[in-house]
């Protein structure tokens, strides 16, 4: 039974404390990510944590870290994600073709490599840190550094959030 120590009573029902914590974390998730897709949020909860336990357990990372990138992509910023393997860019934001790069846990750099043969107009680099915290910034194309040739290396420190 519940009593007033870890819930309260209203309107005819109990609610806990968890209950009442969780839904203010989705307000304030919700508010951070007004684009927010709260239907992949979990799915990719649950493969961060995999790919986090997996690594604890073996030392070793899956291969998953691309699709975690645009998965936050879609989440935090509302990319409509491309159909697996598409050619030019991972998804769209309105108008704009965007680029995902993900810099990874195990990487020894902050740095990422854009194709510029590809068609995008934005490029959002996800940061996965060895604590397993994800952050990104957004990047329109024609603020990024010009070069000769098609590659371009971007450090994570050149870009503020």
């Amino acid at each position: 039974m519940w009593n007033d120590d870890n819930a309260i009573y209203d309107d005819g029902e109990w609610i806990t404390w968890t209950e009442i914590n969780s839904h203010l974390a989705k307000l304030e998730f919700e508010a951070r990510y007004p684009n927010l897709d709260v239907e992949l949020v979990p799915i990719f909860q649950k493969l961060l944590s995999t790919a986090e336990d997996y690594h604890h357990l073996t030392g070793s990372h899956l291969q998953v870290y691309g699709d975690l990138g645009e998965l936050y992509g879609a989440i935090t910023h509302g990319i409509k994600l491309h159909r697996n393997y598409a050619q030019g860019s991972d998804g769209k934001l309105g108008n704009h073709f965007v680029e995902v790069k993900t810099i990874t846990p195990f990487k020894a750099k902050d740095a990422i490599t854009l194709n510029l043969k590809r068609n995008f107009s934005k490029v959002l680099i996800v940061k996965i840190d060895d604590a397993f915290e994800v952050q990104s910034k957004m990047i329109d194309r024609k603020a990024l550094p010009k070069v000769k040739g098609d590659k371009l290396t971007l450090n994570w420190a050149d870009f503020d959030l």
